[in-house]
């Protein structure tokens, strides 16, 4: 089941923000459609079954969405932002192209007259292989998606069953090459580490997705979180522990493999063509997160929703959908810096450690080591520096 929510302070009942951070910032949309077939074993998103929504009708929910998008436009207008105009939307969940394309198309077209897409926006929707065709990638592309986001997770039944999955990855070529077909961008996700996951089998994971032709591949490594039915199953001995030491392996394989196919990458996790939205989140741009718990970032303000769709209605009929609010301080954002700017192949700015104490004498010893380099004026990770990112910022602000 989902997670808990952050705890912060209550939204303000001005409906208006105070920005906590001076300098110009490009605007992006998150999108959150909450709804989901089947729960993965390892999901612990925010989605749910027909059957935990009460009276919440996927059919309608688009009208919500559209509520938060006046209700938004309203707080930033009242607020005094005057912000550009939105270089990227990601429909996300749960399962998006469960949404009919109308219903997505309602959605951009109410983002598109309160703020203006930019003339190169990315406008990505992920999407499972099983409630997806030919017909709708058309009339996807009618509304204006330009990029579609596949997952896949494995190539391997008996990884996608571990999983959980349903779709049939025989099914993704078809979808991928009439994507490309008709102009749409592509991309992949992809994860690792599933229990009894073999190296030979991630490789033939890897190589097929390589061959499928994506412009940009996401490959996560799998973290068993609490409250899942495969943490149940692992720890009832169902199914074996997660391999990390094997995840290592696999993670510096793949790499290899996708930077010879010309997939370079740009995040530790991200490879390819490089995504506006993705790389919007990791230099803490502007976002407004819309639907139940979507979680947002403006001007140093970072504010989340009710995560239950019902309460999520409820609360946005009431006046805000809004459950906290966070006021990042100037630490704050360093920090962030730190911790999300080190994870990309761009690093970090060398100033940033005078800024945040860290001893000269350690970033020169991690150089040492070989984890990190310098680039000008900056920081990087190297490739071996990559599977310790994590655990090196951590180490910088201690």
């Amino acid at each position: 089941m989902p997670g808990a929510l952050p705890e912060g302070e209550p939204w303000p009942e001005s409906n208006t923000l105070v920005p906590q951070a001076e300098g110009d910032r490009s605007f992006h949309a998150y999108v959150h459609i909450p709804f989901c077939e089947v729960r993965c074993g390892y999901c612990d998103f925010n989605t749910y079954l027909q059957s935990e929504i009460g009276g919440v009708k996927q059919a309608t929910f688009e009208t919500s969405l559209v509520q938060e998008v006046d209700f938004s436009a309203s707080v930033l207008r009242d607020s005094g932002f005057n912000l550009a105009k939105l270089s990227s939307v990601f429909f996300g969940g749960g399962t998006p192209s469960l949404f009919a394309a109308a219903q997505i198309g309602t959605v951009l077209d109410s983002l598109r007259e309160r703020f203006g897409l930019s003339s190169e926006a990315e406008i990505t929707l992920e999407a499972n292989p099983e409630s997806l065709s030919l017909e709708k990638l058309e009339e996807l592309a009618g509304f204006g998606v330009n990029r579609i986001s596949f997952g896949s997770q494995s190539f391997d039944p008996s990884v996608l069953a571990v999983l959980d999955r349903r779709h049939d990855p025989s099914k993704l070529q078809p979808l991928i090459t009439a994507a490309n077909k008709i102009g749409l961008r592509t991309s992949m996700d992809l994860i690792y580490g599933a229990p009894g996951e073999s190296m030979q089998s991630w490789q033939e994971t890897v190589e097929q997705a390589i061959d499928h032709g994506t412009e940009h591949i996401s490959a996560y490594s799998l973290i068993v979180e609490p409250g899942t039915k495969m943490n149940r199953q692992i720890s009832s001995g169902e199914l074996p522990d997660v391999d990390e030491d094997l995840n290592a392996d696999k993670y510096e394989w793949m790499t290899e493999a996708f930077e010879s196919a010309g997939l370079d990458w740009y995040e530790i996790s991200n490879f390819g063509v490089p995504s506006v939205h993705n790389l919007a989140y990791w230099s803490s741009q502007d976002w407004w997160g819309y639907g139940p718990g979507a979680h947002s970032h403006i001007a140093g303000n970072r504010f989340w929703n009710r995560k239950h769709p019902a309460a999520y209605q409820a609360a946005l009929n009431a006046g805000s959908p809004a459950a906290g609010i966070e006021r990042l301080t100037d630490r704050q954002r360093l920090e962030e810096e730190l911790m999300l700017g080190l994870r990309t192949k761009f690093g970090v700015r060398k100033q940033l450690f005078t800024d945040l104490g860290t001893p000269p004498a350690e970033v020169a010893r991690q150089i040492g080591l070989g984890n990190l380099k310098p680039d000008g004026n900056r920081i990087v990770l190297t490739k071996e520096g990559r599977l310790l990112a994590d655990g090196l910022a951590v180490n910088f602000l201690n």
